[in-house]
């Protein structure tokens, strides 16, 4: 089992949930404002007057097999909206209870 931790402007959200469903990735807690900024370019999401967009975050546990297809997307959807930001992070999942 991995733990994949995804951030993205909130702007993704509906496209960031359809590849949760299409996927079959059914459990996840979700944080609806997150703020951050990216490692390299991109403008942060602070939810300020000066920088008004803010992200939101997912933590889902899935199947080894999962990985791969969930990452893929997100990078696709990535690509599409560069300057939205989107990231994902992957952990081993020791145990589950």
């Amino acid at each position: 089992m991995k733990a994949v931790f995804i951030s993205y402007n909130q702007a993704l959200t509906d496209p960031v949930q359809e590849i949760l469903d299409t996927l079959g990735v059914r459990g996840f807690t979700k944080w609806e404002l997150t703020m951050g900024r990216g490692t390299f370019d991109g403008e942060p999401h602070y939810g300020t007057h000066a920088w008004p967009s803010m992200n939101s975050s997912i933590l889902t546990i899935v199947e080894d097999e999962k990985v791969t297809p969930l990452l893929d997307a997100l990078r696709k959807l990535d690509a599409q909206t560069k300057m939205q930001g989107s990231r994902a992070f992957v952990w081993n999942v020791e145990q589950v209870m």
